[in-house]
């Protein structure tokens, strides 16, 4: 089947190619009577713009590049759903750049997008970015990072504050008289696990006491459950807070296998909510984040970039919830 061209809207609506063009892209200078045997002609001959032809002829490609870890990609659907939504408002596109487990210079990752032609760069990496927050800022091109707080000229943040989240968890059980909280290590995400204990370590400050109690695991422990199941053979605390769904489950098997109630004999928590967490019995309490919200920020923040106006707040922090479930007193 013939596909239907520019030039075709025009030898159909007896017009030329340049009127065609500043109709679709939105010019006032054509005149209605014009404007309306262009409309008509594209919607009788079903004709489909050329998304990268456009960009070409306006020097931008209505594309933003999404940048997502491939081991992300399996609990993002909400995320992405938000930047989707929100680019088509705005009449963006997404393009979708997963990369593998492992690739560490993500300067090269993002250079490659960009030599695809997109006119911003979504970056999801709750990873730490410090090192190279002042390379992505060289690009030059509009940036917004999610899941990490980074401010730089071209580059926007949005994200949700989970040292605050663990602050106020410990505070809470510390003013309850319960000062045996541990903090399981995630190898997955040192960036998370830092924040976990640093949220952790300034509650224990503020009550004139010292958190020491980060479980960290060797190389040689071929998983966490396997860890947990041995370590809890000789020991028990009053909290457990883990960041990753397979974490909670991992510790809630383990504890049943070595006699440990929960939440009885020791509580738990998990930083980011899924709804493996309610499916599993005792349903394990978590706090649960606004997944979709970060996406559809994001990519509000993006808009604005890239039609240079004015943003007030370059770092966006975002809410929580906490779910209370049965791992919980």
């Amino acid at each position: 089947m013939k596909r239907v061209t520019i030039y075709d809207v025009a030898r159909e609506a007896k017009v030329s190619l340049a009127t065609v063009s500043r109709v679709m892209n939105g010019s006032d200078v054509v005149k209605e009577a014009t404007k309306a045997k262009v409309e008509e002609a594209i919607k009788k001959l079903g004709y489909k713009p050329n998304a990268i032809a456009q960009g070409l002829a306006l020097q931008r490609t209505t594309t933003i590049g999404l940048i997502f870890p491939e081991e992300s990609l399996h609990n993002a659907g909400q995320l992405i759903n938000g930047l989707c939504d929100v680019a088509k408002i705005y009449d963006y596109n997404i393009y979708l750049h997963s990369i593998t487990q492992g690739i560490t210079n993500i300067q090269e990752v993002v250079d490659e997008v960009i030599k695809s032609r997109v006119d911003g760069v979504v970056i999801y990496c709750n990873k730490a970015l410090d090192k190279e927050t002042k390379e992505l800022d060289a690009f030059n091109i509009p940036m917004v990072a999610v899941g990490n707080r980074i401010a730089a000229k071209s580059i926007c943040s949005v994200s949700v504050d989970y040292q605050r989240a663990v602050y106020e968890t410990v505070d809470e059980y510390l003013n309850k008289g319960k000062k045996d909280i541990a903090v399981l290590e995630d190898r997955k995400n040192k960036n998370m696990t830092e924040e976990m204990i640093e949220g952790a370590k300034m509650a224990f400050n503020d009550h004139n006491m010292n958190f020491n109690s980060y479980l960290e695991f060797s190389n040689d422990e071929r998983s966490t459950y396997k860890f947990l199941k041995s370590y809890f053979k000789n020991h028990r605390h009053d909290l457990m807070i883990v960041n990753r769904d397979s974490q909670a489950l991992a510790c809630l098997n383990a504890c049943r296998e070595n006699g440990v109630n929960v939440p009885e004999d020791m509580e738990i928590i998990c930083l980011n909510d899924t709804k493996y967490l309610s499916m599993v019995r005792p349903e394990i309490s978590a706090y649960e984040v606004p997944t979709y919200d970060l996406g559809a920020v994001a990519m509000r923040l993006m808009t604005k970039m890239l039609k240079n106006e004015e943003v007030d707040d370059k770092q966006k922090i975002l809410g929580y919830i906490f779910q209370n479930r049965k791992t919980t007193k």
